[in-house]
């Protein structure tokens, strides 16, 4: 596995991470949350979000991807994981995409699901219920974990609003 696919494992992982940290502790409710203006349900930003992984899995040799909305919210995040999981698991061989670069895989779909991980903290607050600020770079983010099994955060923001050093 070169350094690439390392790298490209990790930036699962923290997809893994940073979209649990998001959903995590979400009422059920939160799943259908709409914001107005046709943005997305964060269940179905979740579907988008294994939808463009399903994509990149098929540069690495064929395959389909799924873009059905599953039917609950639980079943989503779990095909997201497995998704993941299957992507992962094809860098650890060394695979190569067939059609695209290691590079057009992490600017296309890669950053396109890190963005909507975004969104999905973005409507927890707007949901009314704030996702706690975390120093990212203090995270136990493990290239060998995608599960939905991610750990609580290493260095919590302060709770009182005020910006602690992002750095501490």
């Amino acid at each position: 596995m070169t350094a690439e696919h390392q790298l490209l494992r990790h930036i699962l992982a923290t997809l893994a991470y940073r979209t649990q940290k998001a959903v995590r502790g979400a009422p059920e409710s939160f799943a259908h949350f709409g914001a107005g203006n046709r943005v997305r349900t964060p269940q179905e930003i979740v579907c988008h979000m294994t939808s463009v992984l399903g994509y990149a899995r098929a540069r690495f040799g064929g395959g389909t991807f799924d873009i059905a909305l599953c039917a609950s919210w639980r079943e989503e995040l779990g095909r997201f994981h497995t998704t993941l999981k299957e992507l992962s698991d094809l860098l650890e061989t060394g695979a190569e995409p067939s059609d695209v670069s290691l590079e057009a895989i992490l600017q296309g779909p890669f950053s396109d699901a890190m963005t909507h991980a975004g969104q999905l903290a973005l409507l927890r607050r707007l949901a009314g219920h704030p996702v706690e600020p975390e120093n990212f770079i203090r995270a136990h983010v493990d290239p060998d974990n995608v599960s939905e099994d991610q750990p609580p955060p290493a260095s919590p923001g302060r709770r009182d609003g005020s910006r602690a050093d992002p750095l501490r």
